[in-house]
């Protein structure tokens, strides 16, 4: 007897494609370090880490909740 998954092939592909717009943004929002713990590096506060990789992240959460909601086609 074959299981029925609670999924389709689709709906794991999308989430699948949302866990590398996730994983994407927090790649791009990491680093920013300091080699000296005395000297604070501005680099932290710059557009890639405070709008880009949050908004990647958000859309990537958007897909996934998407992907839970859409249905298939049944046949």
């Amino acid at each position: 007897m074959k299981k029925k998954l609670l999924f389709s092939k689709k709906n794991y592909l999308i989430l699948f494609v949302s866990i590398l717009f996730i994983s994407t943004g927090f790649f791009l929002m990491s680093g920013g370090e300091s080699k000296d713990p005395m000297i604070f590096n501005e680099e932290i506060f710059n557009f890639q880490r405070i709008r880009l990789a949050p908004t990647i992240v958000l859309f990537g959460f958007a897909i996934a909740i998407y992907s839970i909601f859409v249905k298939s086609k049944s046949k």
